[in-house]
């Protein structure tokens, strides 16, 4: 649409379902629309389809939109999928993953910074989802005071110092609150509107200085960012105060009241001053908190009015015309509408009592007037042939005073029927597609039986709107709608209609034929029009904003008062068209009535000057014939014309029906290229694919092979920990043996000699300390073992120098074993000294060399070399053996039990748990 000229440049046509959003590019050369099934790329210079975007019919598209200062096209589905494309190429760059378990919401609105770096979205919930999108990761998640339930819009504020990169989001909630939060800190800066004045739709200023918004009410509301600002940034109160005199106090008590007659905040946090701050920004009358536009003419004011209807229905029947003239404002504009009536009848009603015969001929006359008034107003008026219908409601009302009936019927048709007029000469299209997108969303089961007979809007909505309900409708039951009509938005108008078709779903879901369809929709039925009407008010209410009226409606907008204000919303030319042709036919009429009328005359004055003059009277006959003659001529050419006429519609229509194959052979050519396009694209995915699958085998068969030589060398490492193990275990065993062997022949010693019993149980204790001490060794051991296996996992090196560590202890419990025993040694060859067993001691002492050869020959002949021992120390001795067995059996499993953890760890180390690949397809 050119917006000087205000004609229509292009039409681009492509969706089947409505637009939900419009995305232009930073260029303003291309833009993206986008419809629940599908998204499309125009060219804004040539205005063609460049591409389209196809997806599965199980989900649908919520937005897809550019980010800014790029070329990335962002598309967003209902299930959570949001995809990122290259506008040159078209192809999927990356896809953000699916949100962490237990957080995942349903998308709804969405906002980027300037910089196109962060993206947030939000739905049905109080949480809203933070994206970083150079990462593809989720940053955080925003989680909204509990009072939010839902988010209907999202907008970034703008700051000319933050290089794009924007921190202040809005958060328009269900409660009809926007509220402003800091991203970084989350914190709430400062919020807008409230319960009993909620916002419906907001914006922000590109310089993020302020930010408009359209109240539930109608009003248009304009905010200061600094001064919502103001009150979050100020600095503390002073600390210092100074004590007023009670007097001054007082004299300046009525100004202090002032200030905080708003009372407490409903939000706690938020000071007073800063209410009284966003009050002042709105519109104020005499000082009352009403707003100026629920103020009416006469002293009404419309919300009292709504709440009076709401309580009874109805306006009083005796003040409902009073009523109706104050909610529409009419501005009585009596020069005005004096000097469209003087203009006359119009060309186009001279006849109107052939095609609406009225039997009252006041009526009639009063029809015509204001029908003749509204064709000279606006010349569309002349042309539309419901016009009648939809003015003879209001005649039939006020025909006792034209002036308010011309108003009136004006004031609807400027509010209540916008966009009528667009598709002239035919029906409303983009109406009648509203009513059926509202039908649809709350009754789909009665469109689709309307569609399934081929009913369309034009059979079910259309009769209804042109003819304003006055064909199904009392007079009662009318003026009960209109007074509900004209006390809301027109969009309730709208609201009427569907509701209407919802409340008789009944009898239309029996109908199958379309003259049952027709007569239903142009006859009075049984239906309680109360129940229609608060439909209407719950439609008003539960329908969505991308499909509501209002959004593409504009708000009741009074006449101007002095002169009328210019209609012209309508294509110029074809009434332009039709007012010519019909000018045209008229003057031929009048030609044709003035050429009869002189030849009346012609033959009157024959018979007169008969009898005077015959040779004059023939020549009058003369010219008669001549003129028959021409009139013959004149007939001819008029039909030749015609037939010309009908040769020139033929060939537009042959020229039409080529233009049509043209356009259809051309899209299938562009769809055999889009299906080549995308067989290409499958082709090169599966050599992708198969091309990754190898390199997987490669790296799967590569791992495998160091799987292998790692396991050989933990096997390896495993025999020598193996080796070193027994060797420490032996080497223990060795001691324990030589320990017993060394007690045995002691004791020997104390059988053949009772009087030095006393010397044999001093070395006897002795030994046994040993034992004790042995096995506080072999524990020693034991942890140095398992330290040893705790270091292998970590360093071969460590393992080498606890290996020397280990040998290092040996040698020095073996050395700490010997001096006990030459100590325990010396000791007996002391004792025996005197009583000649030296040399038998010197023997025993020259035999500890062979300690080896002992070792292994002891426990052999143990029975037989002691047999004067007694039998409690020999049964003592297997309890020790018996003890000192099963702790070797406990060390060795906590061998293999750390050797196990140890293979389990190694494994677990080099075969990591793998996931399978994922690919982000379109």
């Amino acid at each position: 649409m050119e917006t000087e000229t205000k004609e229509l440049v292009s039409w681009m046509r492509g969706h089947d379902s409505s637009v939900s959003s419009i995305s232009v590019h930073g260029s303003g050369r291309y833009a993206i629309t986008t419809s629940p099934d599908t998204a499309q790329l125009w060219d804004l210079d040539t205005f063609q389809r460049k591409r389209k975007l196809n997806v599965r019919q199980s989900v649908d598209i919520q937005k897809v939109f550019f980010l800014p200062l790029s070329n990335t096209i962002l598309s967003c589905f209902k299930d959570n999928s949001v995809f990122a494309w290259e506008f040159d190429t078209l192809h999927c760059k990356y896809q953000l993953p699916t949100p962490v378990e237990g957080s995942a919401l349903l998308y709804k609105v969405f906002a980027v910074t300037r910089d196109g770096r962060i993206f947030v979205a939000g739905g049905k919930s109080n949480h809203l989802h933070l994206w970083c999108l150079e990462s593809k990761q989720l940053l955080r998640i925003i989680q909204m005071p509990t009072k939010v339930r839902a988010v209907r819009h999202l907008e970034f504020l703008p700051d000319s110092f933050d290089g794009g990169s924007n921190q202040v989001l809005g958060v328009l909630s269900q409660d009809n609150i926007m509220r402003f939060i800091n991203i970084e800190t989350c914190k709430l800066l400062f919020d807008i509107g409230s319960h009993e004045e909620g916002i419906s739709t907001a914006t922000i200023s590109p310089s993020g200085r302020y930010i408009a918004s359209v109240m539930e009410n109608g009003s248009l509301n304009l905010y200061s960012v600094q001064a919502l600002t103001q009150e979050v940034n100020k600095p503390p109160p002073p600390l210092f105060k100074v004590v007023e005199d009670w007097s001054k106090w007082k004299l300046g008590a009525n100004k202090h009241t002032m200030r905080v007659t708003s009372g407490r905040s409903e939000r706690p946090w938020k000071s007073r001053g800063s209410k009284i701050q966003t009050r002042l920004l709105k519109p104020q009358v005499n000082g009352s908190l009403e707003n100026k536009e629920n103020e009416l003419p006469g002293g009404l004011n419309k919300k009292r009015l709504q709440a009076l209807l709401k309580g009874f229905g109805e306006y009083p029947a005796k003040y409902r015309m009073f009523v109706w003239r104050s909610l529409l404002q009419l501005p009585e504009n009596h020069l005005a509408f004096s000097s469209l009536i003087d203009k006359g009848t119009h060309s186009a009603f001279v006849h109107i009592q052939n095609e609406y015969p009225i039997k009252s001929r006041k009526l009639l006359r009063v029809l015509q007037r204001t029908l003749s008034a509204l064709a000279h107003w606006s010349a569309i008026f002349g042309e539309t042939p419901y016009i009648p219908l939809l003015a003879f409601p209001f005649v039939k009302l006020f025909q006792n005073n034209q002036l308010i009936c011309f108003e009136v019927v004006a004031t609807v048709v400027v509010n209540f029927c916008q966009r009528w007029f667009e598709y002239f000469p035919n029906p409303p299209v983009n109406v009648l597609s509203m009513v059926e997108n509202i039908l649809a969303h709350h009754d789909k089961e009665l469109l689709q039986h309307l569609i399934k007979y081929n009913v369309t809007s034009q059979v079910y909505a259309w009769p209804l709107l042109e003819t304003l309900f006055s064909e199904v409708l009392t007079r009662e039951e009318w003026l009960k709608v209109f007074d509900n009509v004209f006390s809301n938005h027109p969009s309730y108008f709208l609201m009427i209609v569907v509701a209407y078709a919802v409340c008789s779903r009944a009898p239309l879901l029996h109908c199958i034929q379309t003259e049952d369809f027709e007569y239903f929709f142009h006859h009075r039925n049984n239906l309680d029009i109360n129940v229609v009407i608060k439909e209407a008010y719950r439609l008003m209410e539960s329908t969505p904003v991308d499909i509501h009226p209002q959004r593409m409606l504009d708000d009741f907008i009074p006449l101007t008062k002095g002169q009328y204000p210019v209609f012209n919303k309508y294509p110029k030319f074809i009434v332009d068209y039709q007012t010519q042709e019909r000018e045209r036919i008229r003057q031929d009429e009048i030609a044709y009535l003035r050429e009869r009328q002189l030849a009346h005359e012609l033959e009157a004055k024959a018979q007169e000057w008969k009898t005077e003059d015959e040779a004059w009277y023939r020549k009058q006959e003369l010219l008669q014939e001549a003129e028959e003659q021409r009139r013959k001529m004149l007939l001819e050419e008029e039909e030749k014309l015609a037939e010309q006429r009908q040769r020139l519609a033929a060939m537009k229509r042959e020229l039409k029906a080529k233009e049509l194959q043209l356009l259809e052979s051309a899209r299938q050519r562009f769809l055999k290229y889009q299906q080549d396009q995308r067989q290409m694209e499958i082709k090169r995915l599966d050599e992708e694919i198969a091309r990754k699958a190898s390199i997987r085998e490669q790296e799967t068969a590569a791992t495998a092979q160091d799987v292998e030589i790692r396991q050989m060398e933990l096997e390896s490492q495993r025999q020598l920990f193996e080796q070193v193990a027994e060797e420490n275990l032996a080497k223990a065993e060795q001691k324990c043996v030589d320990t017993d062997w060394r007690m045995q022949a002691l004791n020997k010693l104390r059988c053949d000699d009772q009087d030095r019993e006393e010397h044999y149980k001093e070395i006897a204790k002795l030994l046994h300390d040993n034992r004790v001490k042995e096995a506080e060794l072999l524990r020693a051991l034991r942890e140095a073992e398992e330290k040893k296996w705790e270091e292998v996992t970590r360093k071969k090196a460590q393992l080498e120098a606890e290996q020397k560590a280990a040998a290092a202890a040996d040698e020095h419990r073996k050395q700490f074993l010997e001096d006990e025993m030459n100590d325990a040694l010396q000791l007996a060859e002391k004792l025996q000294k005197e009583d000649g067993y030296f040399e038998r001691l010197h023997d025993l002492k020259a035999g500890r060399t062979e300690r080896g050869l002992e070792f292994q020959q002891v426990p052999k002949s143990r029975n037989v070399c002691l047999n004067d021992v007694s039998v409690s120390q020999s049964s003592s001795h297997d309890r020790r053996r018996e003890e000192l067995a099963c702790k070797e059996q406990e060390l060795m499993a906590e061998v293999r039990q750390l050797r196990q953890k140890l293979t389990s760890r190694a494994r677990a180390r080099h075969f990591p748990t793998r996931f399978p690949a994922t690919k982000w397809t379109p």
